[in-house]
């Protein structure tokens, strides 16, 4: 058995963290956004993979969501003093992952330094970049064309989003540690986690050649959404679903999956609270329970229902034509 997961954000990095504990070491293979990648004081910044990597190692700092555990923050502290830029705050052990990144990517590809990373960190589930060629997320807003990261940190999400652009996508490849997980002959489910649909999810499944291969799969996609009570529990994806003419919910999330992407999703798992909504989601098989991960029971308890729902559901024929 093997389940290959599609994460990115905090959201994301929580349920892969569940399904590490449920499975047996070597069956859980995490596709990571890259998107939000960017370079910063001249080093390489990969915060969706480092939010993986730290979750699953067991090291973040659980009231962030983000960065290390015990982090200390002398160097943004001496930055700020000189004047330097502080907006994206490193802390002083995290500067340690970004450095010795950027060192080795000179020679090796971003999953050969994740995948050793991970190793040195005691993981025993594989973390794999969507892609080892540069894709970086363009907001389009109200105030412009602007990068992620300034979108996100810096203006904190204010903007207006308009739309969103994948610089670099049509150039990027599938990692082969994607691939080799979407060929996996003990493949038994994909499961979208709960990440912002726009933002995480979109930049993996566009990668070239991949929409093509979801069609073919003959396992369930199992989407869980990241919408609880009309809000998100972390991010911006409520207030872009609004921007895009979308009411939030786990209604208009299945929507999305269901029908905007391809008619990726075989079913979706939503909360408790949203119950109520189950009737009105149409096209797929709905699993309700509790999705709120405080705790690493709550991320354990998720991930069993998530792979037990998976067990009993089809996958569904998609109608994609590749236009090559």
């Amino acid at each position: 058995m093997s389940i290959l997961a599609l994460a990115g954000g905090v959201g994301g990095a929580k349920l892969a963290d569940g399904l590490a504990a449920v499975l047996p070491p070597g069956e859980l293979t995490v596709v990571v956004n890259t998107g939000d990648d960017f370079e910063h004081f001249g080093l390489h910044i990969s915060p969706d993979i480092d939010t993986v990597t730290y979750t699953l190692a067991g090291i973040n700092n659980l009231e962030q969501g983000w960065g290390l555990a015990g982090e200390t923050w002398n160097c943004m502290g001496a930055l700020e003093r000189i004047g330097g830029e502080t907006w994206f705050r490193l802390g002083d052990r995290d500067l340690a992952t970004h450095l010795e990144r950027t060192r080795r990517l000179k020679t090796e590809t971003l999953s050969a330094i994740t995948a050793d990373f991970a190793a040195r960190l005691g993981i025993k589930q594989r973390i794999v970049p969507m892609s080892d060629e540069p894709v970086r997320t363009m907001v389009d807003t109200n105030v412009g064309l602007i990068p992620f990261q300034d979108y996100f940190v810096r203006l904190a999400c204010a903007p207006e989003v308009k739309g969103l652009t994948f610089n670099g996508l049509l150039q990027a490849r599938p990692s082969a540690g994607f691939l080799e997980a979407l060929h996996a002959p003990s493949l038994e489910a994909i499961v979208i986690c709960p990440s912002n649909p726009f933002l995480s999810i979109l930049p993996i499944i566009s990668v070239t050649g991949i929409l093509p291969l979801l069609a073919k799969r003959r396992v369930p996609m199992i989407v869980v959404s990241p919408i609880v009570g009309g809000k998100a529990l972390k991010g911006p994806a409520a207030k872009m679903m609004l921007e895009f003419g979308m009411q939030p919910s786990s209604v208009a999330v299945a929507e999305y999956y269901a029908h905007n992407l391809l008619q990726m999703a075989d079913g979706i798992v939503i909360d408790n609270e949203d119950a109520g909504e189950a009737e009105r989601i149409k096209d797929l098989d709905v699993l309700v329970t509790g999705t709120i991960m405080r705790n690493r029971d709550d991320k354990s308890r998720l991930a069993r229902d998530v792979l037990d729902f998976a067990k009993r559901v089809a996958p569904r024929p998609i109608p994609y034509t590749d236009p090559l």
